[in-house]
């Protein structure tokens, strides 16, 4: 990996790096050596053959005939021209037996905190966080981000005054763009639940974001929906790729995220508030759902440390 010399980001350096045929375009905080801001254009799916949890966001545009992404442990049989899109920590591995080629773009919340700016975007629980939803959409508009994705690259060979600013700017429009087609891949996909399937599903979730605080049980939630919970699995099963019960802990660690990422409110504090009684219950889990502990999160990924 060659330096190029100092990028205009504060703290920060610039790199490219090109092996095998890839060509990544890498900004690098100084003060603490993480990534900032990543582009990389690959040929091959071997860097993602393996389980992956990184700290910073992960957009990829894949193409391929056929292709396997396992995200949070759910297995998603893709084709043709998808985005996926990967929250901190959130493990995932990308295979498929042809050949699959595109680009991915990596961003910390240090570079651009997506919670900051959710007010113009919208990026957390439609591309990013959500508990309910597919980690992936079909592109039908790829002429729009691959300009996006050159401009940011010619911009990161420019390396020249306000370069945040602009990178930034770019980056947006391209979430703008990612949230608008993901909204309308998200209603394609609604007739394909029969009437009475689709309204419990909805039901399911409308209570899960109301009550997740204080209700962790899935039979709890079928009492509340007056269906067994074997049934209420089933449909999540069918619809979801999930069980009932990684639904639930998935929206607690979402907020758990938030609360991380966003404040400086002491761990056990956030567990209380999540219905943890027990501050190192609640530490295991979040750490067996998210591979490391509240406390390794907040550092590496959460925006609160910024302040103090």
């Amino acid at each position: 990996m060659a330096i190029l010399g100092r990028g205009c980001l504060k703290h920060s350096l610039l790199f490219n790096s090109k092996n095998n045929g890839k060509m990544a375009q890498i900004i690098i905080d100084k003060q603490n050596g993480e990534l900032a801001f990543r582009l990389e254009q690959f040929e091959n799916l071997s860097q993602f053959d393996h389980l992956k949890r990184k700290n910073y966001y992960s957009i990829i545009l894949l193409s391929g005939s056929n292709y396997k992404l396992n995200a949070d442990l759910s297995d998603y049989l893709l084709k043709d021209n998808q985005m996926i899109c990967l929250s901190p920590y959130q493990p995932f591995m990308i295979t498929s037996e042809s050949s699959c080629s595109g680009w991915m773009l990596n961003f910390h919340s240090d570079f651009f905190c997506t919670y900051r700016h959710q007010n113009e975007i919208e990026t957390e629980g439609i591309l990013f966080n959500n508990f309910h939803d597919l980690p992936h959409f079909q592109i039908s508009e790829e002429a729009l981000f691959f300009s996006l994705i050159d401009q940011i690259s010619n911009e990161m060979d420019r390396n020249s005054i306000a370069q945040h600013e602009v990178l930034v700017a770019f980056l947006k429009v391209f979430l703008i763009e990612a949230v608008r087609q993901k909204r309308a891949f998200d209603k394609e996909l609604v007739p394909t639940f029969s009437d009475g399937q689709s309204e419990i599903l909805q039901n399911l979730v409308d209570s899960i974001e109301n009550n997740f605080s204080s209700i962790h049980s899935p039979n709890e939630y079928a009492n509340q929906l007056c269906v067994s919970s074997k049934t209420l699995a089933g449909i999540v099963k069918k619809y979801l790729n999930q069980t009932t019960s990684t639904l639930i802990s998935n929206r607690i660690v979402i907020e758990a995220k938030r609360e991380l990422y966003l404040t400086s409110k002491p761990v056990k504090q956030i567990a209380s508030n999540l219905g943890y009684d027990d501050e190192f219950y609640f530490s295991r889990f979040f750490k067996k759902k998210v591979g490391v502990s509240p406390d390794i999160y907040r550092k590496t990924v959460g925006f609160a440390k910024l302040e103090n």
